[in-house]
């Protein structure tokens, strides 16, 4: 649904007022699935259980005065109180007696004040529910856009260093930069010694960078070995580097050559930029743009963003998982069968690209889970202040195995690779925040199922089997 259809509905909702069914009308105009809605007015994904309230969680808080007209301070206190109350990661607070209409959006803090006719010129305030945020990705990550203008540069370097494009040296290349964007993640988010990576490249390769591709294939080597004897004779330097499995430097593919030019974007890529702030949700479609200079323009603008993922994912199959988790509160035997439940869930994507939806699906499930474990823990009056233990019941049962794509595109079913372990990663630090252990991110697990062909020729039950413990989706 584009923005002149949205502002359309808008003024034809407040021409025609249902002010009954104002909410769900509302809601409508900005594309929310008519099957969520018919849920969420039959009360199935309404939080609230007070009249005159609709609470869905991570959408709206709204409150009416249905035929009752009260004063501008009175409702400043019930926004003000309402915005107190909400719980759930609602996005928008809206309170409303049809003759003023105050609303408050939670993630900008941003509170919108007007007559309520007048809704229909401020159509924009809620576009987030249509999935268009106010100059998205610029405004919310700016580190995403940086990080993919930086590789570009070292891309562009790198190309110029190795004119080969055959189709062999282009998948090599491919390879070579995941592995390049896992170690600049890692030495920024705890996986490995702060730095740890640049501060190798810069001391250990001539200025030149004419001795950078064999101590890159020396150092892959390493990641990729397990602890053991092997492990005794490595210079101290490379001996800091763990064991990281999963794959990802299993392939014997030689790194580019390097020029001064090429190393110096490489350790700036590194040095200039924060990789914890990168966010693997999205960042994968952005270094497709990388690769593809006739993208370039586009950083940012081309990916399919969070809000439009949750619009397809709640009504296939979250909607009814948390209606699930609504019902088991307070039931330790129906919250574990959720769990359970949980971690016989497949999904599939057979046009994955760069995994969006997967990332976003599996993060979805991580956070379902801990607030099954969360809840669990209340029942059984276990949760308290500080950090908690509760043995290996406390790690997450969701596997990355779960989780299947296809993607015609090389580059982008490297980078959905990458992106599920690094999402599994920063799931792994909110289980750790949030019970004060985790399943350990190295070794790295297999990182899902993603397949390099095509979707329009493959048997898709090879990709992703049929089987009748699990609920594919």
């Amino acid at each position: 649904m584009n923005i002149v259809q949205i502002q359309n509905n808008v003024e034809k909702l407040t021409e025609s007022l249902n002010r009954g069914t104002f909410i769900y009308d509302f809601l409508e105009a900005y594309g929310t699935p008519k099957s969520s809605l018919k849920r969420l007015q039959q009360g199935n994904l309404n939080i609230s259980k007070v009249p005159g309230e609709v609470s869905w969680k991570k959408k709206v808080f709204y409150k009416t005065y249905e035929g009752q007209l009260i004063s501008d301070s009175d409702l400043d206190q019930l926004l003000a109180s309402s915005v107190k109350a909400i719980k759930h990661d609602q996005r928008f607070v809206i309170v409303t007696d049809f003759e003023r209409f105050l609303a408050l959006d939670t993630k900008t803090f941003v509170r919108l004040d007007i007559p309520f006719q007048e809704l229909n010129k401020n159509y924009a305030f809620f576009l987030p529910w249509a999935g268009m945020e106010k100059a998205q990705h610029m405004e919310e990550n700016p580190a995403d856009v940086k990080a993919a203008e930086r590789m570009a540069k070292l891309f562009d370097e790198l190309r110029k260093d190795n004119p080969d494009d055959s189709t062999e040296a282009r998948h090599d290349l491919n390879v070579f930069l995941t592995r390049l964007l896992f170690c600049l993640f890692a030495e920024d988010t705890g996986i490995f010694e702060d730095n740890l990576f640049t501060d190798s490249i810069t001391e250990h390769t001539d200025y030149d960078g004419s001795t950078r591709n064999v101590y890159l294939d020396r150092l892959f080597e390493v990641l990729n070995l397990p602890e053991g004897k092997e492990r005794e004779d490595l210079p101290v330097h490379l001996k800091k580097f763990p064991y990281v499995n999963g794959g990802l430097f299993n392939a014997n593919i030689q790194s580019p050559n390097f020029s001064r030019k090429s190393r110096l974007a490489l350790i700036n890529a590194g040095a200039l930029l924060d990789w914890q702030d990168i966010n693997p949700d999205i960042f994968g479609s952005m270094f497709q743009a990388v690769i593809d200079v006739d993208q370039r323009g586009t950083l940012g603008q081309h990916y399919t963003s969070v809000p439009n993922i949750m619009k397809v994912i709640q009504p296939l199959f979250l909607d009814d998982l948390y209606e699930e988790l609504r019902d088991a509160k307070g039931n330790v035997k129906r919250l574990d069968a959720l769990r359970e439940r949980l971690s016989k869930i497949k999904i599939f994507d057979p046009a994955c690209g760069s995994g969006n939806f997967l990332i976003i699906a599996y993060k979805e499930l991580r956070r379902l889970e801990i607030e099954i474990l969360r809840q669990r823990a209340e029942v059984k009056g276990k949760l308290g202040s500080g950090s908690l233990n509760f043995g290996s019941d406390f790690n997450s049962h969701i596997s990355l195995s779960q989780f299947y794509g296809i993607e015609l595109d090389d580059f982008a079913c490297e980078v959905a690779t990458l992106a599920l372990w690094l999402a599994e990663h920063q799931m792994n630090v909110e289980f750790f925040n949030e019970f004060g252990q985790s399943n350990p991110t190295l070794p790295l697990k297999s990182a899902g199922n993603i397949v390099h062909g095509n979707a329009c020729r493959l048997n898709w039950e090879e990709v992703c089997p049929k089987d009748e413990s699990y609920s594919i989706y």
